[in-house]
C-alpha cells in the first residue's frame, strides 16, 4: 500500500528541479521497491518497508553544523544527521536541499546514497 508522509511547501525555486528529480528516481533502492506516496506529493518518493523516504526542496535542519563533514558519494555531497530509527541525509551541495531518511534496517546507509546518486547529480544542478 501507499505510505503516509507528511505534505509540506518546497521551498521557493525548487519546484521544477525537484520534478525532474522524483521523474528520474530509480523503481528499486538497496533492494527496497518505490510504493505510492498517500497523498501525493510533489518531491517525495518512497521505497520498501520500512520506508526509505526521499523529500526534495526542504529546509536544512537548523541544528546541522556547517562545517560538519561531508560523505561524498558518487559526486553527490551528503550530511548525516541520526535520527530516531535510522539516519537522515541532506545534501549539501546542490541547489534544493534533498532529505533522504535511511531506516537502520538498510544499514549501512551507503548502498540508498549510491543508488539516488545518479538521478540527484543529473536533475539537481550543484550550488
Amino acid at each position: 500500500g501507499a505510505v503516509a508522509v507528511e505534505p509540506y511547501a518546497l521551498q521557493p525555486g525548487t519546484e521544477g528541479v525537484c520534478d525532474d528529480l522524483v521523474a528520474a528516481l530509480p523503481d528499486v533502492v538497496d533492494d527496497a521497491v518505490r510504493r505510492d506516496v498517500s497523498p501525493p506529493s510533489p518531491g517525495v518518493a518512497v521505497w520498501g518497508q520500512p520506508p526509505i523516504i526521499l523529500r526534495c526542496g526542504v529546509l536544512e535542519p537548523a541544528g546541522i553544523d556547517p562545517t560538519q563533514a561531508v560523505l561524498d558519494v558518487a559526486e553527490v555531497g551528503w550530511r548525516a544527521v541520526p535520527g530516531d530509527g535510522g539516519t537522515f541525509f541532506f545534501t549539501a551541495d546542490r541547489v534544493a536541499v534533498i532529505e533522504v531518511s535511511v531506516p537502520t534496517d538498510y544499514a549501512p546507509e551507503s548502498a540508498t546514497l549510491v543508488d539516488l546518486a545518479s538521478a540527484v547529480s543529473g536533475a539537481v544542478p550543484p550550488t
